[in-house]
């Protein structure tokens, strides 16, 4: 099917999260990945030891060569850690690819627990990315951090996710992955309106590292291939919960998904 999807996000060295979850997934649902990294992270399944910020110039320079010689039709964007690289990121992509649809994923918080993300940082998200999104995907935390409102209750979802519409993304797939109970609920909306409700069994596992980024990513090749939004939605959600069920448990904390369930047993 291919559809060509350049990832802005960071990298994970442990290979779970980030830029390395985005290729593995949009390869895995026959996309084509491209990247523009934004930060390095030293970290494993037990946490982020360290981070590493690009320089802004080269962030802006790879997203330049890439759009300008293979082009994209979707943008899928993870991990902006500094508001000079939100501002630089939005700044390209205003000249560069104006009219290409924006998956946002607003990564702050790792999976272990450490921020990503500081308040100057989320402010300048919510004020320059987040209008310029189609679709917005955030996990409670972040939904209720980037609202300024706490809803921690499955019949609150709908009332923070209108929360969000207010500051202009198309649409938004609040995850709720991240509140207690048997079952995991998303939500769509689409202009303010809820459009379907997601239900799934939880998976009880701690093999979840990269859930939020794996999901966006097959979310962004399915626009990308042409797919609706909603058929994008329910494919992605399936090819994440075999991605948890079938995970391969490395690691002695977070491990990661089985990203590669889509191809055939050599």
């Amino acid at each position: 099917m291919q559809g060509r999807v350049l990832i802005i996000a960071g990298s994970d060295s442990g290979g779970g999260a980030g830029i390395q979850a985005d290729i593995k997934t949009v390869t895995a649902l026959d996309g084509f990945a491209m990247t523009a990294i934004t930060a390095l992270t030293a970290q494993n399944t037990q946490g982020v030891f360290d981070i590493h910020n690009v320089p802004t110039s080269f962030i802006s320079e790879q997203i330049k060569v890439v759009l300008g010689d293979i082009g994209a039709d979707v943008i899928k964007i993870g991990m902006l850690s500094q508001p000079e690289i939100i501002r630089v990121v939005c700044d390209t992509l205003k000249i560069e690819a104006p009219e290409v649809p924006i998956i946002l994923d607003p990564v702050m918080v790792a999976k272990g627990g450490a921020s990503l993300l500081g308040e100057e940082a989320i402010d300048a998200l919510k004020k320059l990315m987040v209008p310029r999104a189609l679709v917005l995907t955030p996990n409670i935390p972040e939904a209720e951090a980037l609202a300024g409102i706490a809803a921690p209750r499955v019949e609150e979802a709908e009332s923070l996710a209108r929360a969000l519409s207010i500051l202009g993304p198309q649409a938004i797939l609040l995850k709720g992955g991240h509140r207690d109970g048997t079952d995991v609920v998303d939500l769509l909306m689409e202009g303010g309106q809820v459009v379907e409700t997601y239900t799934s069994t939880r998976i009880n596992t701690v093999h979840t590292h990269g859930t939020g980024c794996t999901l966006s990513s097959a979310l962004a090749v399915g626009i990308a291939q042409g797919l609706t939004l909603r058929n994008s939605v329910k494919r992605a959600r399936e090819y994440v919960q075999e991605a948890i069920r079938t995970a391969p448990c490395y690691g002695r904390g977070h491990g990661p998904l089985n990203h590669a369930h889509t191809f055939s047993k050599f």
